[in-house]
């Protein structure tokens, strides 16, 4: 058999000899160039402070350039009183000594809107003095930002999205409406069944005699009241003058046939009886200057016309 010598493999060797390499010896390869760069990072000399006296004295002077206060428009000052405080009755406390918390935002903001009002009661005075203009003036033009094109285009926008949610909430009434109606309709209905159910089974009791009672007829009789008061309601003023005309014309409807009849009071009346006029012998009676008949009867017409 052939012995196989034992060949080093690629890459075993060259990392034990890395990892015996010590740390200055890595360094000067990697100043000579023979790593590659990548993992290793070369070291880098600490930074220099330097002390450029003559560059911060020059914006030392930038900062403390005596320009008017109309330029610069710096105010320093405390807070307004608090006139809650004042209206509570509460101590005031002096200025420069309120004790603000950070943790109190309403507290915190409060002091804010204090200090600045009381700046802009300082600033105003001082603004007039040197006359410069605080309000704006009537005839004062600013051109807008955004052309008129483009605001036509976000009002066009917006006039459809109102008409778009006029037109969702309409529909939405509608669906409400038709549910409600229906809920209405299907109501009605069961209720119709239930008194048609009701109906028919007292009926169906009375036919076999198991009651001697007719309630069931009374339900339509208890609602036709209801509409003569209704009729009566609207009817409350009165008829008017066209209809007092023909009542008074026509009379009042009824029964026409049978009202001169003879009846039982009436046949026991005698009151109204007169002997002469049922005799025959009071005739015909007029008052003064009555009218009396002078034309001829038709026999006596016909006899007068043949003689002629």
């Amino acid at each position: 058999m052939v012995e196989i010598g034992e060949e080093p493999q690629m890459g075993f060797e060259s990392e034990e000899d890395d990892d015996e390499l010590s740390d200055g010896e890595l360094q000067e390869a990697f100043s000579k160039g023979l790593l590659k760069p990548g993992l290793n990072v070369p070291l880098l000399e600490p930074k220099k402070a330097i002390n450029n006296v003559e560059g911060l004295k020059k914006c030392l002077a930038e900062f403390k350039k005596s320009l008017p206060w109309a330029e610069r428009l710096d105010l320093t000052n405390y807070p307004a009183a608090d006139i809650a405080a004042q209206a509570e009755g509460r101590a005031q406390q002096a200025e420069g000594s309120e004790d603000v918390s950070a943790e109190d935002d309403f507290q915190r903001e409060m002091y804010f809107y204090r200090q600045a009002q009381a700046t802009v009661l300082a600033a105003l005075p001082k603004l007039h003095k040197f006359k410069i203009p605080t309000k704006r003036p009537e005839d004062y033009f600013a051109e807008m930002a955004k052309t008129d094109q483009h605001m036509q285009k976000i009002r066009k926008k917006l006039l459809l999205k109102q008409a778009a949610m006029e037109k969702s909430e309409k529909a939405k009434k509608l669906r409400e409406q038709r549910k409600y109606g229906k809920k209405v309709q299907t109501q009605v209905i069961q209720n119709r069944q239930k008194q048609k159910k009701a109906m028919l089974t007292a009926v169906k009791k009375y036919q076999k005699g198991m009651t001697d009672k007719l309630d069931f007829l009374e339900g339509d009789q208890d609602q036709r009241p209801k509409a003569s008061a209704a009729k009566k309601q609207i009817n409350k003023k009165g008829p008017n003058s066209k209809k007092k005309y023909k009542d008074k014309k026509f009379g009042f409807g009824g029964k026409k046939k049978g009202s001169k009849w003879n009846t039982k009071d009436s046949h026991d009346d005698v009151s109204g009886f007169k002997a002469k006029m049922a005799h025959g012998k009071g005739g015909k009676h007029f008052g003064k200057g009555g009218k009396t008949n002078k034309r001829p009867g038709k026999e006596s017409r016909r006899k007068m016309k043949a003689r002629k």
